[in-house]
């Protein structure tokens, strides 16, 4: 299973987004191979906040429809246990200005053992996941 990050989710439906040809691609990839795909409600809070701010809220609100209508996805949602260790990592990596919502990630992956993350951040690699593409 792979980890998509807000960064796929933003170039994939923002044409002027710097990652958009890169992340179209991409994902065209993972609908071939048909691989199992996850991502947070973290991330999907990070995405939709942003969709809003950068398309409109309409639009934000039309993606999100559809990511929670899809059975491509499965939507984890991290507990309290990831929330404390994600303060850890967000003290540990503060000179890096990690997002919380990074460290909810880094968290939640290392506590499922998941090490693919399909990102265009580079805090991913620098934290020891593999990233993907």
């Amino acid at each position: 299973m792979i980890l998509v990050d807000t960064g796929p989710f933003l170039g994939r439906w923002l044409r002027g987004d710097q990652h958009h040809h890169e992340a179209v691609a991409a994902w065209e990839a993972l609908r071939r191979t048909g691989g199992p795909c996850a991502t947070t409600n973290f991330i999907l809070d990070e995405v939709f906040t942003l969709l809003g701010r950068r398309a409109g809220y309409g639009f934000a609100a039309e993606r999100a429809r559809s990511v929670y209508g899809s059975r491509t996805f499965t939507i984890l949602r991290p507990g309290e246990q990831e929330e404390r260790a994600a303060l850890e990592l967000f003290e540990k990596y503060s000179d890096q200005k990690v997002s919380f919502t990074d460290c909810i990630s880094f968290a939640f992956l290392r506590a499922r053992r998941m090490r693919r993350v399909f990102t265009f951040d580079a805090h991913f690699a620098r934290a020891g996941f593999q990233v993907w593409p």
